[in-house]
């Protein structure tokens, strides 16, 4: 790996783009592309700037030689984003569960909780010395737009159909067939739309700032 590859890795793993790094440094993209297609390389100035900025040395990027305890960061920030999309799944499942059998309020708040150790454990991941964590962040946010936007949204479904149909609707982990089909219906449309257009600007996203 040379130097022109251990740029463009900080890069990804900071999830930026090139317009983005050569903002931070005082640079154009085209330099930034340049150096990471290994057309030139950057002087030392700029080298200063960049191990600052990615919070690194100045002998990573020049020599490869990694920072004292680099070495010992083996935790991928992905068992953190597996983890919380577990926790966070099992909240949704739970939550259901309960109030299939319970009909009881508290399933709503039973659901959220675990939600958010989930979503406590992913962050953490990106907090602590990790690797890979934009695509780690990818990774958590595409399939968990789904499970974290299902509670809220059946809620606020159920008591907005429940006040057009003139009664107080409940407040349950999943969408309830109260007014009509047709109202039931929309809302799945509008969950699913939600959701698809979420993942879509997602993966722009990463694809934009080039993440793997």
């Amino acid at each position: 790996m040379n130097i022109a590859d251990r740029i463009q890795n900080l890069r990804k793993a900071r999830g930026i783009s090139q317009e983005e790094l050569a903002d931070k440094i005082g640079v154009s993209r085209q330099a930034v592309s340049k150096w990471e297609s290994e057309q030139s390389t950057p002087d030392i100035e700029k080298i200063i700037l960049l191990s600052n900025y990615f919070e690194t040395t100045t002998d990573y990027l020049l020599k490869g030689t990694p920072p004292v305890g680099e070495s010992e960061k083996q935790w991928s920030a992905m068992l953190f984003t597996m983890a919380g999309t577990i926790l966070n799944g099992i909240g949704l499942v739970s939550s259901i569960i309960i109030w299939l059998e319970r009909q009881m309020v508290y399933a709503v708040g039973i659901g959220l909780v675990i939600m958010l150790l989930g979503t406590g454990t992913f962050l953490a991941g990106q907090f602590i010395g990790t690797k890979d964590k934009a695509r780690a962040r990818r990774s958590f946010l595409l399939p968990n737009v789904w499970i974290l936007a299902f509670i809220p949204l059946s809620c606020c479904f159920n008591v907005l159909d429940g006040l057009a149909g003139g009664f107080w609707g409940q407040l349950a982990p999943l969408p309830l067939l109260g007014n009509s089909v047709r109202t039931y219906l929309l809302f799945w449309a509008g969950y699913i739309f939600v959701c698809v257009l979420a993942d879509i600007l997602i993966v722009w996203k990463a694809r934009n700032n080039g993440t793997p």
